[in-house]
């Protein structure tokens, strides 16, 4: 026998030595602890030699702290990206999920103001025509009988078709109305006010001041008018200061008002205290008849 014949046959008894010594090996990690030198590579879990953990490590592990997990804070993450990729109706589809599945979420106050931010834009704009619709005057037509009919407001009307006051209006004319079915929500816990499409939000305001005999009671209620002040006096929608004149919104059980003002100061009336601005768009988006809860 050649010599290059025996160095081949050494060769291929240490390939398969390793290849033998590799099987045992991969069987005592994925099966079953074999023991031996391979014990010694990798120690067998205590569960399987019948021993307790240790007791040091274990403690360490429950007196470890756990970060708090917020999953609004990673939702609202995603909808800025959306948002700086100009994905906007995905964005506000990820915001609403924030408002009303993570309400105290730390990233919720924010996602509820630039969320209704937009839905805002776009309820006050003739430019969409979502939810709006377009009325043809026909004879014997008037705002008031407009309005009745498709169960807005005088002052709706007027915003949406540009106008700072009524005027007369002619047959084959076209006014875009929109039906308001808005309900109110007010929390006197958290001081705010916010308005709903049903189960969908539209936006929050904050309530800069309560002032109101007793606790308010929860429950259901409804806008029983809508009024308008300048300067102590009382002002018609088609009144061409009525845009300048201060809202005020009159709710029946209880009997109370909702209005606005520039600052908050002990010296305001009774009632849920709105800033004006606020205000004006709050009396834009209601009628009277709208449902308000108190919760």
């Amino acid at each position: 026998m050649s010599l290059w014949t025996v160095f081949k046959i050494l060769a291929a008894l240490c390939v398969l030595a390793v290849m033998g010594f590799t099987g045992m090996f991969a069987y005592h990690v994925v099966v079953a602890p074999l023991g031996g030198v391979f014990e010694q590579i990798i120690p067998r879990p205590t569960e399987v030699v019948g021993t307790q953990p240790d007791a040091e490590f274990a403690k360490m592990l429950d007196s470890a702290e756990l970060p708090d997990i917020d999953p609004g804070e990673k939702a609202f993450q995603k909808a800025h990206e959306l948002l700086a990729l100009g994905k906007l109706d995905e964005a506000r589809e990820k915001l609403t999920a924030i408002v009303n599945v993570f309400p105290t979420s730390s990233s919720a106050p924010v996602a509820r103001r630039i969320v209704g931010e937009m839905n805002l834009d776009e309820i006050l704009s003739a430019a969409h025509m979502d939810g709006k619709k377009t009325h043809i005057v026909k004879r014997g037509n008037s705002f008031l009988g407009i309005a009745s009919e498709y169960g807005t407001s005088l002052d709706s009307i007027m915003h949406l078709n540009g106008m700072m006051e009524l005027k007369n209006i002619q047959p084959g004319e076209e006014l875009i109305v929109m039906p308001l079915n808005f309900r109110l929500l007010i929390e006197p816990r958290r001081k705010a006010l916010s308005i709903w499409d049903g189960a969908r939000f539209i936006r929050e305001y904050p309530v800069i001041h309560l002032n109101v005999p007793g606790k308010l009671e929860i429950g259901k209620t409804k806008i029983s008018s809508k009024l308008a002040e300048l300067n102590g006096h009382p002002v018609a929608p088609q009144s061409k200061d009525y845009r300048a004149a201060d809202k005020v919104i009159q709710i029946t059980k209880p009997s109370l008002q909702i209005r606005g003002a520039t600052v908050a100061t002990d010296a305001l009336p009774h009632g849920i205290i709105l800033l004006s601005q606020d205000m004006e768009e709050i009396s834009l988006l209601t009628r009277v008849g709208n449902e308000v809860e108190i919760r």
